[in-house]
């Protein structure tokens, strides 16, 4: 089991999304995963993070590699998580 699998939901720590929920879509080299919001939901569009930049929660979606944000979309509606994306958490310093 990899911490920052595919489907792994994680908190943004760093920028202006930091707060924001999101969902690892897929593995990229090294150090870096693809995330994804999806835009509508969290505000996070799909980009590639270091995996510095974000904090892993227990909570896993059932979604397969490279997904689409409308398959992620539906992935968090069917797991019940619609309204934790929806808000922001706030980060201590």
């Amino acid at each position: 089991m990899k911490l920052y699998d595919t489907g792994r939901v994680c908190v943004k720590t760093v920028g202006r999304e930091s707060g924001s929920y999101c969902v690892v879509v897929e593995q990229d080299e090294g150090r870096y995963v693809v995330v994804t919001g999806p835009k509508r939901l969290s505000g996070v569009r799909r980009r590639r993070v270091n995996v510095r930049h974000l904090e892993p929660l227990e909570v896993k979606i059932e979604i397969k590699d490279g997904a689409s944000d409308e398959e992620v979309e539906n992935a968090i509606k069917e797991a019940g998580l619609e309204e934790k994306f929806r808000t922001k958490i706030r980060l201590l310093e």
